[in-house]
């Protein structure tokens, strides 16, 4: 994992690829051969996730939707913006993107999210502010975090072989 991330705004905090490699089937029905990595990055109040898979992707649509699935499956987490398709204000290949609040010792946060996938990688980011952890989810501007989570794509990802 990259020591800073989004043109160094966010510096690594903890290396969590080991935990993420631990939680992910290798082979499925839609991926193959897959390896993780991930990291937990802060840059002042906020912290944010960023957790990649690379390997043989089917079908990249799926992998988006059962990441989606994944992330609201712990029974603390619900979705509170769907999920919908962003396209960088650079342009460039499109990230899917929402909002869930997860309940956290009684607490909710607000976690804004995007996940993109083609066919030998996936992604997801997502991130919370310390300062305003139970921030309105409909006040999240997900065009602005979808450039952010491209950005950070453009940074992590390395051509096969």
């Amino acid at each position: 994992m990259p020591q800073t991330l989004a043109g160094g705004k966010y510096k690594l905090a903890k290396d969590i690829s080991q935990q993420a490699g631990s939680a992910v089937p290798h082979d499925g029905a839609n991926e193959h051969g897959i390896e993780a990595a991930g990291g937990q990055y802060s840059s002042g109040t906020k912290s944010l996730v960023m957790l990649g898979l690379y390997g043989v992707i089917d079908d990249p649509e799926t992998t988006v939707d059962h990441t989606i699935r994944g992330m609201t499956s712990d029974g603390k987490t619900e979705v509170a913006v769907a999920d919908k398709k962003f396209t960088p204000s650079g342009g460039g290949d499109s990230l899917t993107c929402g909002v869930d609040v997860r309940t956290e010792m009684g607490q909710k946060v607000t976690l804004p999210f995007c996940v993109w996938a083609d066919s030998s990688t996936s992604g997801n980011v997502a991130e919370t502010d310390a300062s305003e952890l139970s921030k309105d989810p409909q006040s999240v501007d997900l065009q602005e975090f979808a450039d952010k989570a491209d950005r950070i794509r453009k940074e992590v990802r390395k051509p096969l072989g």
